[in-house]
């Protein structure tokens, strides 16, 4: 069961890396030449040699890009082919296309949207590379943080739920969340090192682009993952949806 769930998050994923592909290639690539324009500018102004390039640009922008975003679509679908085998069953009995989705839209918030409203992607030319290591690091621990208190207030929900009732009891895990996450980010440092003459069209452009890319990539997640599913449990006998506790197969 896990291991065919396993399969169908990978093969969902491939899917959506692709989809993420087009997106990343159509809106992130115009403001990251931007950018890349204006670092060799800048280097050029402080007599700095030009780095060499061992990959070409055209690469980069293709085949490069191309390869990232397949196998991070599969990897992450394999994980939430996995995160689904627990889920289905345990937020209530819905569809197994509903439970994706849900799955899909709280991954993209956990995962992506939070550590990147706190730490937003950078092109080159608008970050120091001195700073690379601290603001990784920087950075995983604000994912750590979002699925640590994901967990806790999903935690919460639950235990509130014989008492308030499904909607309230998720409502209050929800605003629990993002309370504690508003915490999480007014304690965790704040990095602001991009120079003042970068344009600012280009900077929010890579921004709106970098989530762009992602959100395309866990919808597309979602959808066919949950079209998968419903469509594997059509075709069994019964036709049955969910296990309580469990997970459709």
């Amino acid at each position: 069961m896990a291991r065919t769930l396993l399969v169908r998050g990978m093969l969902s994923g491939i899917l959506a890396g692709l989809l993420a592909f087009v997106v990343a290639w159509l809106i992130g690539e115009p403001p990251l030449e931007l950018a890349i324009a204006f670092e060799e500018h800048a280097g050029h102004a402080a007599g700095e040699a030009p780095s060499p390039e061992i990959v070409s640009r055209a690469v980069q922008s293709t085949l490069g890009l191309l390869t990232g975003l397949v196998v991070l679509g599969g990897a992450t679908g394999g994980a939430f082919g996995l995160a689904f085998a627990y889920a289905q069953g345990r937020i209530g009995r819905v569809e197994p296309r509903t439970t994706a989705l849900v799955l899909a839209l709280a991954g993209f918030v956990v995962l992506v949207l939070m550590p990147q409203l706190k730490y937003p992607a950078n092109p080159p030319g608008a970050a120091s590379a001195e700073t690379l290591t601290t603001r990784s690091w920087l950075f995983v621990a604000m994912m750590g943080f979002s699925v640590l208190t994901a967990v806790a207030a999903l935690g919460l929900g639950r235990r509130l739920h014989a008492r308030l009732g499904a909607w309230n009891a998720a409502l209050a895990g929800i605003v629990a969340y993002l309370v504690a996450m508003a915490v999480v980010m007014a304690v965790l440092p704040s990095v602001d090192e991009v120079p003042e003459t970068f344009p600012a069209a280009v900077l929010w452009q890579f921004r709106a682009a970098s989530l762009g890319t992602q959100l395309a990539l866990w919808t597309m997640l979602g959808l066919v993952f949950g079209a998968l599913t419903e469509r594997s449990l059509r075709a069994r006998p019964g036709g049955a949806t969910a296990r309580p506790g469990g997970a459709a197969p």
